[in-house]
Parts: structure tokens; sequence; C-alpha cells
């Protein structure tokens, strides 16, 4: 089982099409073969996690995002924001979201918190 650290984006490429190789004909999970997926499957997740760190989305470009594209309307925001007016407010960005808003949207829509408390930093 020859497998190298993962440094480069050659290396990545390399690594994934190794682990490419045993999509159609996935090993024993016991096996050397398995074994070694597993072992390039943790380097490739873990180069992927230090190389291309994600940004939170802005809380209110997500809910405009999501108002656009029909998976939520206004008045699907007035129990988690308050009135017709104070989501417009909040959409305009007259209007911060409270910590109470924040945990409804959380709630109500699956929003991360770190998503939303991005708007306080």
């Amino acid at each position: 089982m020859e497998i190298k650290p993962i440094r480069s984006e050659a290396d990545l490429m390399a690594a994934l099409a190794e682990v490419d190789q045993y999509v159609d004909n996935e090993p024993e999970p016991n096996s050397p073969e398995g074994m070694k997926l597993e072992v390039l499957l943790t380097l490739i997740e873990a180069y992927e996690r230090k190389k291309y760190t994600f940004n939170p989305p802005d809380p209110i470009e997500l809910l405009k995002f999501m108002i656009e594209q029909e998976q939520v309307a206004v008045g699907d925001l007035v129990p988690m924001i308050g009135n017709p007016n104070r989501v417009y407010e909040v959409l305009n960005r007259k209007r911060k979201l409270s910590p109470r808003m924040m945990k409804r949207l959380h709630v109500g829509l699956g929003i991360p918190y770190e998503s939303l408390i991005k708007q306080i930093a």
C-alpha cells in the first residue's frame, strides 16, 4: 500500500484518481484495498478542509436567494421575523436580525447560526 501525503493539487488529483477506481467496485472495509480507500479518503478530506475554507453566506443574501429561487415566500418569513413591513426592513438592511429572529430562522429554515450571526461581526 503506497500512500503519500497530499500537499498539492497534483497530489489531490492523483489521490482522487486512485479513489475513482473503487467507485464501481467498493472493497470490503477491512480488506487491504478497503483500508487503503479509507486512508485516501481521510487524506483527501483533510487536504480539502485545510485548502478550501468556505465562509458562511451573508444571511440577508441567503434569504433573498431563497425567495428568488421560490424556496421561501415573504409570507413564510413573517412568523420568524415579524410583520411583512419588518421582513422588508430586514431584507433591505434597514433593520438587523435580532437574536430571536436568528433563532426562529435557524429552527424554521435550518439556516446555520454561523451564517446568521455573521452580520454581527
